[in-house]
C-alpha cells in the first residue's frame, strides 16, 4: 500500500471519533463495535508498515512532509525508523485490546469514553512519528486531554485528585521542554540563518557545551516525569489506581514509553555532549528507581498499586540501558519498552477482570483462586513470569541485553540492577502465591466465574506475543540495528556509513567500526560508546 500511510494511521481514529459523535449515544453496542473496528483497522495498517519496513535502512522511512507554519519554519513532518516502529506497533496493538476490555466495565457515557480512546490513539501515534519539534509538542500535549477525561470521568473515588496531579506534573515538565525547543531553533538560526524545527536538520547543530547542559536538563525533566523516573514518579501510583482498566493499560503500556522514547529521539541526539555528562546522574537515578520501585512494590496490599510500583522498577532498567549508550543496551531498552507494555498491560487487564468480579483489589481478600478460576490463574502465571523475566518469555531478552550492555561500561550499576530482578521475582511470586494458592478465606471467591471468550480474546494475543518475542526476538531487533547504530553515531557526533553488515567512520583514517562498537576516543572516555578497530 502506498500513499501517506502514517497520516492515515493518525487520521483514522480521529475520523472514527467524529463518526462516533454522530451516532445516537443510546446505541452503546454499535458505538463499542465501531470503536473496536476502527482501532483494529489501524492495527492492520501498522502491520503493513512493519512488513514494508526496510531493516537495512538507518534513516526515516514512510516520510511525509507538507508546509504547516512557514513563518516559524515548522512543517508537517512524519517518518518512522527502527526506534519508533516497535512503539508504533505497540500502540496500535494495545488500543483495540483496551477498547475490547472496556466493553463490560464502562456502562456510563459510553460514546464519550470511546471518543476519548480514539483521540488518545491518534495522539500516541502522532508522538511516535512526528519529526518536527512543534508537531511533536502538539501531539505530546494533545494526549493529555483524552487521558484527563478518562481518569477524571471514569476513574475511581479519588479520580479528581489523581487527574490534577497527573496533568500538573506533566505540564510542568512540558513548559520547560517548549522553551528549550524554541531555544534550539533560534540557536540553529543564529548559526545557519535559517529558522526551523525540523528534528533531522537540528541534530548535529553547533550548540555550545554549557548551553547544551541547560537545554538537555529541560528536555530531560519533561521526559523523566513521563517515564516516570525516581524521584518524579509520585503521580504514577495515584493515576494508575484511579484510572479505569483501559486507562491503566494505555498509561502503562504506551504513555510511559513516551518519556523513554523522548530521550532516544530528542535529548540524546540534540545534546550529545550534555547527554554524556549527565550519564552518571541519570544512571544512578535509574538504579535507585529499580531498587526503590521493587522495595515499595513488595510492601503493597493493593494489586493495582503493586503493579504500578513495579513499573517504576521496570522502567528504571529501560533508562539504565539507554544511558549505557551501546547497541546491546539501547536495543534491549527499546525491546523492554515493548515487553513492559505487554506484560504490565496484561497485568492491569487481569487485575481489572478480578476487580469486576469481586469489587476489591486487596490481596488479603483472595487466596485459592487456582481451583475456582483455573484459566485466569494460568494467564496470570504466564504474565507474572513474563514480568519477572523468565527465560523463554519476552522480559528475559530485554533485561539480559540491558544488563549485558550496561556491564560493559558500568559494572557496579549492572550488579545493583540485578538485585532488582531478584526483588521482582520475590514480590511478583509472593503476590501470585497469596492470590492463587492456599485455601480461599472468602465465600465470594468460591462463586467466581472463570474468564470467558471475550476475556480470552483479550489475553491470548498478548500471551502469544509474550512467548513469540521470548523465543524469537530477532525480527524486532533486526529492525532496530541500523537506526540504533545511526543514533549512537549522532550522539558521538561522528559520521558513519554502513558497508554491508558493518559500519565505518566516514572519511577513513580512523578504522573499521564493529557492528557493536564500544569505544571511541572523545573527551568523555569515562563512558565509552565506540570501539574503533584498526583498519589493518
Amino acid at each position: 500500500m502506498g500513499g501517506p500511510i502514517l497520516s492515515i494511521l493518525i487520521a483514522l481514529p480521529l475520523c472514527g471519533a467524529l463518526l462516533l459523535a454522530c451516532v445516537n449515544g443510546a446505541r452503546e453496542a454499535l458505538i463499542k463495535r465501531l470503536a473496536l473496528a476502527i482501532s483494529g483497522l489501524d492495527l492492520l495498517l501498522s502491520l503493513i508498515v512493519y512488513v514494508r519496513f526496510d531493516p537495512a535502512e538507518a534513516g526515516m522511512q514512510f516520510v511525509e512532509r507538507a508546509p504547516w507554519i512557514d513563518s516559524i519554519g515548522s512543517s508537517y513532518f512524519l517518518g518512522v525508523d527502527g526506534i519508533s516502529l516497535p512503539l508504533l506497533l505497540l500502540t496500535t496493538f494495545l488500543t483495540p485490546i483496551a477498547i475490547l476490555a472496556s466493553f463490560s466495565g464502562i456502562t456510563n457515557r459510553v460514546r464519550a469514553y470511546m471518543i476519548c480512546m480514539l483521540l488518545l490513539q491518534s495522539g500516541m501515534i502522532g508522538v511516535f512519528v512526528a519529526l518536527d519539534l512543534v508537531l511533536f509538542y502538539v501531539f505530546w500535549e494533545g494526549m493529555l486531554i483524552p487521558m484527563y477525561f478518562l481518569i477524571g470521568v471514569w476513574g475511581g473515588q479519588r479520580r479528581i485528585y489523581a487527574t490534577v496531579k497527573f496533568v500538573l506534573y506533566t505540564m510542568a515538565g512540558s513548559v520547560l521542554m517548549l522553551l528549550a525547543m524554541i531555544a534550539v531553533a533560534f540557536l540553529h538560526q543564529g548559526s545557519t540563518g535559517r529558522l526551523t524545527f525540523d528534528l533531522l536538520e537540528l541534530i548535529g547543530g553547533p550548540i555550545p557545551y554549557g548551553t547544551q547542559l541547560w537545554l538537555f536538563a529541560a528536555f530531560a525533566l519533561a521526559f523523566a516525569i513521563k517515564v516516570p523516573m525516581f524521584p518524579f514518579h509520585t503521580w504514577l501510583p495515584d493515576a494508575h489506581v484511579e484510572a479505569p482498566t483501559a486507562g491503566s493499560v494505555l498509561l502503562a503500556g504506551v504513555l510511559l514509553k513516551m518519556g523513554t522514547y523522548g530521550f532516544l529521539r530528542f535529548a540524546l541526539p540534540l545534546f550529545p555532549e550534555a547527554a554524556v555528562s549527565f550519564t552518571p546522574l541519570i544512571s544512578a537515578l535509574a538504579v535507585i528507581g529499580i531498587l526503590y520501585g521493587a522495595l515499595v512494590a513488595m510492601a503493597q496490599d493493593d494489586l493495582k498499586r503493586l503493579v504500578a510500583y513495579s513499573s517504576v522498577s521496570h522502567l528504571g532498567f529501560v533508562m539504565l540501558g539507554i544511558f549505557a549508550m551501546n547497541p546491546q543496551a539501547v536495543e534491549g531498552s527499546i525491546l523492554q519498552m515493548v515487553n513492559h507494555g505487554l506484560s504490565t498491560g496484561a497485568l492491569f487487564l487481569l487485575v481489572g477482570m478480578i476487580y469486576e468480579r469481586r469489587h476489591t483489589r486487596m490481596i488479603e481478600e483472595f487466596g485459592g483462586l487456582c481451583r475456582t478460576i483455573p484459566r485466569f490463574a494460568l494467564c496470570f502465571l504466564v504474565v507474572t513470569m513474563s514480568s519477572i523475566g523468565l527465560p523463554g518469555l519476552n522480559g528475559f531478552v530485554g533485561e539480559f541485553l540491558i544488563l549485558a550492555g550496561t556491564f560493559r561500561v558500568h559494572q557496579g550499576f549492572a550488579v545493583l540492577a540485578t538485585l532488582g530482578i531478584i526483588l521482582a521475582a520475590v514480590y511478583m511470586l509472593r503476590m501470585w502465591q497469596r492470590v492463587m494458592w492456599g485455601t480461599s478465606r472468602r465465600a465470594e471467591n468460591l462463586a467466581l466465574n472463570d474468564i470467558g471468550r471475550r476475556e480470552m480474546a483479550i489475553l491470548v494475543p498478548i500471551i502469544l506475543l509474550i512467548i513469540w518475542i521470548g523465543l524469537n526476538p530477532n525480527p524486532l531487533l533486526r529492525r532496530m540495528d541500523a537506526s540504533v547504530a545511526q543514533l549512537l553515531c549522532d550522539v558521538r557526533s561522528i559520521e558513519c556509513e554502513r558497508q554491508g553488515a558493518e559500519w565505518r567512520v566516514s572519511g577513513g583514517g580512523v578504522g573499521q567500526v564493529s557492528p557493536y562498537f564500544v569505544r571511541y576516543p572523545t573527551p568523555y572516555t569515562l563512558y565509552p560508546v565506540f570501539e574503533v578497530r584498526s583498519a589493518n
